[in-house]
């Protein structure tokens, strides 16, 4: 025998004392997230893409019942996004020419509603952002194999004001997300071990090497490489630059670039680590 339903009007009524209590955390969580602004002494940049990354895996791995995880996740992200300018000020600059909206709404979904964001016309504007302080996070296309003047060489500085990649867009992939990543996050800000990381290296050499044998030498040093992208040499005296997606978490004087430098000797190599992100979630099939 079937269970009677229970009379609408007391279900509405549970579901206001379940809003209230969920407020009730939310206004807790703020309290503890003053607290810890006050802990970190004036830290001028409140975000940490590895500790929102980790959150993030949690919930994802904790959820269960009828609620979709990408809605989870997306009212998360606003979360983070309110405490984050709670904290310190917090802009974006987006690199949106010609009225596109692409980045600008993956940037939208992942800092959030309310965060200011300003659109810029190319890449090294946006950047420039970051570096005048107008901007904590700029918010770039991913790299193309076709692009000759890449916008990523320019973090391939020894600078140490230098900004680094710090995250990819978007962080939850769903199946409305095309198969590839569509956008990199730029700021003042060392990369962050999660558990399951990848890092940008730069690998900078002056003559020939052919990417299987670059491949090669990447393996042979444990820098799993899973993706390339090459600014050629412009000159007989300028070096090429191979930009590598690593598929681990690599931190600054890891040994392993030393050992890929030695590897590398005859081709006056400078190898550079400009930042890295944590493996996005995939919800779904991606379309």
């Amino acid at each position: 025998m079937s269970d009677s339903p229970q009379p609408l009007d007391s279900l509405r009524q549970r579901i206001d004392e379940i809003d209230e209590a969920l407020h009730d955390l939310i206004m807790q969580r703020a309290g503890v997230v003053h607290d810890i602004a006050i802990a970190k002494n004036g830290d001028p940049l409140a975000m940490r893409p590895g500790r929102e990354a980790a959150i993030l895996r949690r919930l994802a791995a904790r959820h269960s019942g009828d609620f979709p995880l990408p809605e989870l996740t997306r009212i998360w992200r606003e979360l983070i996004a309110g405490c984050t300018r709670m904290q310190a000020p917090f802009a974006v600059a987006v690199h949106a020419p010609d009225a596109q909206t692409e980045l600008w709404d993956l940037a939208r979904d992942h800092y959030g509603s309310h965060t200011p964001m300003t659109p810029v016309a190319g890449p090294i504007q946006a950047i420039r952002a970051v570096y005048d302080g107008s901007a904590a996070v700029a918010v770039l296309p991913w790299p193309v194999e076709s692009d000759t003047d890449p916008w990523w060489q320019v973090l391939v500085s020894d600078d140490p004001r230098a900004p680094r990649v710090v995250g990819t867009l978007p962080f939850v992939v769903t199946e409305r997300h095309r198969d590839e990543p569509l956008a990199l996050a730029v700021a003042h800000l060392a990369p962050e071990q999660t558990g399951d990381d990848h890092a940008l290296v730069a690998v900078e050499v002056t003559g020939d090497i052919s990417r299987s044998r670059l491949k090669q030498l990447l393996e042979a040093v444990g820098l799993p490489p899973v993706a390339f992208w090459t600014r050629p040499a412009r000159s007989a005296e300028d070096a090429a630059v191979h930009l590598v997606d690593v598929a681990d978490f690599v931190a600054p004087g890891d040994a392993r670039l030393a050992s890929l430098a030695e590897r590398l000797e005859g081709l006056s190599p400078h190898i550079r680590l400009i930042g890295g992100f944590a493996t996005p979630i995939t919800i779904g099939h991606r379309s």
